[in-house]
This record gives C-alpha cells, structure tokens and sequence, in this order.
C-alpha cells in the first residue's frame, strides 16, 4: 500500500499570519489536527497542529485576565509556533515506511509532496486505519497464532491445509518471535464459521496453534 493511495487530498491551509484564535476555530470547525502553513506562492513553510495551538494557548492562561489573554491570542500567530524543520514524503512512499519516519521523528503527521508541489498529508490514524484494515480487525473473524520455524515453504503448508478444507484466509501478519530465534509467529484471522475448524486442521497437521496469550511459549514451538 502507497502513501499516495490513502492521503487526504483535500488540503486545509492557512497564511502564515494566521492568528492563533483563527486557527483554533479553523480546525475545531474542519474537525481536523493539523493545519499546513503555506505563503503566498503557494509553498510549504511549515505545519502546526492542535496540541501546539493547545500549548501555546495555555501557557499564559494562569497568570493572565481574560482581556488580556484575548488580546495576546490577537498578537500570536501560527508563524510563531508552527514547526518549520518539516518532513516530508512522496505519494510513491509505502505505508510502512510513512509509519516508521513518523516513529523516528516523534511527529504524527507528514505532508505529501510531488517535487515543490504540496499534494496531500497522512497522519498516525490513517496508518492505524491501514493497519486495523489489513490484519481484518471487526469484521467477523476469529483470530488465532501459529508458532512456525523460520523456513521456505511455512506459509505453503499452513495454507495448504485450510485450501483442501476450502478455508479462507481473511488476512496473515507474520512477525519475529524474540526471544525464540528462528520462530515467527503468523497471526492469521478466518471467518468467524470457520475459526474451530480451522484450528483443528491445522492442529492435526502438526502445528502448534494458539487462541489465547500464553505468558511461556516453550510448549507450544515447532519441533525442530
């Protein structure tokens, strides 16, 4: 999956001299996190989002009347408090990928750029929808974990398998078991009919199936 496939394309963006009580109702209104900040050529010159507007908001809020927080909020715009340092990506960056710039930077959002063209934005919600959307999370399912050695032709048999018992496997997420070396885990989800069976087959293959959290996995490894 592409960045350039889930970005939201409608775009809300404000001038620099934007005031803070502007911006605020802007993105209470747009029901959005995050404002890009463009100059009048049109080009990115920096990103604020709702906690920094919340920030600074509060920051003067103790030891000021309210005539005179207003006044301030008047003078303050988002020139002031938005991040200029910003990252971006292409529409071509893969999901994955946006996630883990976002994780490396700390920021939960990235504009998206074709050349000096600011063209969409992806936020950590989009990636967590992308995410729930892929592993099938609430549409039915039964979800269960198979413990398989680290070997060509795993996921074959395992599929193998669930196909002679015309089985439909919604979605399959694989990752590494820590601390067993060589063990992945493959995190599988079929229709909620056929959950039971399911695990049975692949139990009678031979596999160690798990439904549940187990603190010890030792009993349940493949056999080497």
């Amino acid at each position: 999956m592409y960045v350039g496939r889930i970005m939201h394309t409608y775009l809300v963006t404000v001038p620099p001299d934007t005031t803070l009580i502007e911006a605020k109702d802007i993105i209470a209104k747009k029901r959005i996190n995050h404002l890009l900040v463009v100059d009048k050529n049109e080009e990115l010159v920096g990103i604020v989002s709702d906690r920094d507007i919340k920030q600074s908001w509060a920051s003067p809020a103790i030891t000021l009347s309210v005539h005179e927080l207003n006044y301030l909020l008047m003078q303050l715009t988002v020139e002031m408090i938005m991040a200029k340092k910003i990252v971006t990506i292409l529409p071509s960056t893969t999901i994955e990928r946006a996630a883990r710039i976002m994780q490396e930077n700390r920021i939960s959002a990235l504009p998206v750029m074709e050349g000096e063209k600011l063209v969409g934005i992806i936020t950590t919600k989009d990636v967590m929808d992308v995410l729930l959307r892929a592993i099938g999370f609430g549409e039915g399912s039964t979800r269960f974990t198979v413990l398989v050695e680290d070997r060509i032709g795993v996921v074959a048999e395992v599929s193998r398998l669930l196909k002679e018992q015309k089985i439909n496997i919604r979605s399959l997420v694989t990752w590494p078991e820590k601390k067993h070396p060589g063990v992945y885990q493959l995190v599988m989800r079929v229709g909620a009919e056929d959950g039971e069976k399911a695990i049975s087959v692949l139990s009678d293959g031979g596999f160690k199936v798990l439904t549940a959290y187990v603190q010890d996995l030792t009993p349940f490894l493949p056999k080497r």
